[in-house]
């Protein structure tokens, strides 16, 4: 039987607490301190501007609608 996730953070905090190994301890905090990071110091340079030119466009109000984007790329949906 699977665990709750609820559950599933209990046993965690449990086990933690007990948990008395410096070097596991720190391999957590780097998990940890790498799930915090923020995606767009992760992504590319190319991937950057490509993202601010798609909100330059939406300001600008050059938008294609949903439906329409989705007729274009529907043999592949």
């Amino acid at each position: 039987m699977d665990l709750s996730l609820e559950n599933k953070k209990i046993e965690l905090i449990q086990w933690l607490s007990t948990l008395n190994d410096k070097m596991l301890i720190d391999k957590l905090m780097e998990l940890r301190n790498k799930e915090k990071t923020d995606w767009w110091n992760e992504i590319s340079a190319d991937e950057k501007k490509s993202i601010e030119k798609g909100i330059q466009d939406a300001n600008k109000g050059e938008l294609t609608s949903h439906s329409n984007v989705k007729g274009i790329y529907e043999k592949w949906l």
